[in-house]
């Protein structure tokens, strides 16, 4: 008995003591886009240059508290968050990637948040018909390559040897014209200071010699990565502090809409959701959304828009008084309001049917 005891609270020991490369998720804060951001009377989502209409009730996104990169659980914690149906434990990898630190996931969260902020005001304009624009930008500028020091992320790229550009594929196309060494010409309007985007009463020429490639082809190139934003008729701005990732993207553009037009779409009732969005309005799935219904649950949620990939997930633990509603598309949830509005809610497209 003796050594049975010993062996006992050594093995409770090692438990405690044990690190294990697993990372915790729980329930985080909702937002209300329609709705004021916390502590202010700044508008979540704020548009000027169009007009706007009274909004009622919630369109709450909803988000996940994660632990830290450098936080490991002891096989304790991790057997007890196991138990606990407000804690979901999973890989380390599957959240911080083998040598990802704390602030390149933060970079990288925050990079995610500003391409759903546009993808969600591109989709939302998209369905109400009105017109959004394109513009091919310098994404990126490789270190020590010639376009270093000359051109910079956000400038638009105009033209290059007084060609215009429209696609992101026109940019190599032109400069794989030229041999290395050979001068390329690029008209640009730079990044505004103050400013969000660029200014083209700045446009100026920018001559840039090329290099040769590395990976044996022989061809020219400058040292860029070019990409494309939108540009909107009037201004939408997105503005939440400490927040990150791709989810938010279907409750954005649901709250743009909501603004922008006379019908008000809850009907003063409390809904909330998850989902990435594409331009062309498709909804995908997220991570942790047995988490994100507890959390829009405790908020006082009614109704969740769940993705329907993740509908599975989800209704394998959905707290009571919530009703999960599938969603493949905004027109989908769109449709969806429509009926939770006038209170025929029966035949909504529910996880699970």
């Amino acid at each position: 008995m003796l050594a049975a005891t010993l062996m006992l609270i050594a093995l409770l020991c090692v438990s405690v003591l044990m690190k294990v490369p697993y990372t915790e998720m729980s329930p985080g804060p909702t937002y209300n886009t329609l709705g004021t951001q916390d502590g202010t009377d700044q508008p979540v989502i704020s548009i000027t240059g169009h007009q706007t209409y009274p909004v009622s009730g919630h369109l709450n996104m909803t988000t996940v508290q994660v632990t830290g990169a450098r936080y490991q659980p002891s096989l304790v914690s991790m057997v007890v968050g196991w138990l606990r149906d407000d804690v979901l434990v999973v890989p380390r990898e599957n959240v911080y990637p083998e040598g990802q630190s704390d602030q390149q996931a933060q970079q990288q969260n925050a990079e995610e948040f500003a391409s759903s902020e546009d993808s969600a005001k591109t989709a939302a304009l998209t369905q109400l018909g009105i017109p959004v624009g394109t513009e091919v930008v310098v994404n990126s500028v490789v270190a020590g390559s010639p376009s270093e020091g000359k051109l910079h992320a956000g400038d638009q790229i105009v033209a290059v040897d007084g060609t215009p550009i429209t696609a992101v594929t026109e940019v190599a196309k032109q400069v794989t014209k030229h041999k290395p060494g050979e001068a390329v010409e690029f008209t640009v309007a730079p990044h505004g200071k103050d400013s969000a985007e660029p200014n083209p009463a700045d446009e100026q020429k920018v001559t840039v010699t090329t290099a040769r490639a590395t990976d044996g082809s022989g061809r020219a190139i400058v040292g860029i990565g070019p990409g494309v934003v939108h540009t909107y008729p009037f201004k939408i701005d997105i503005g939440l502090q400490d927040v990150g990732g791709p989810s938010a993207g279907l409750m954005f553009s649901l709250g743009i809409i909501d603004k922008l037009t006379p019908t008000d779409l809850t009907g003063g009732k409390f809904v909330a959701g998850t989902g990435t969005i594409s331009d062309d309005g498709k909804v995908g799935p997220i991570g942790g959304i047995s988490m994100k219904v507890i959390a829009a649950r405790n908020k006082g949620a009614e109704y969740f828009f769940t993705p329907a990939d993740n509908c599975a997930e989800a209704a394998r633990n959905t707290p009571g008084g919530l009703r999960l509603i599938k969603v493949n598309t905004l027109a989908d949830a769109l449709k969806a309001l429509d009926e939770i509005r006038s209170g025929q809610t029966s035949a909504l497209p529910s996880c699970g049917k």
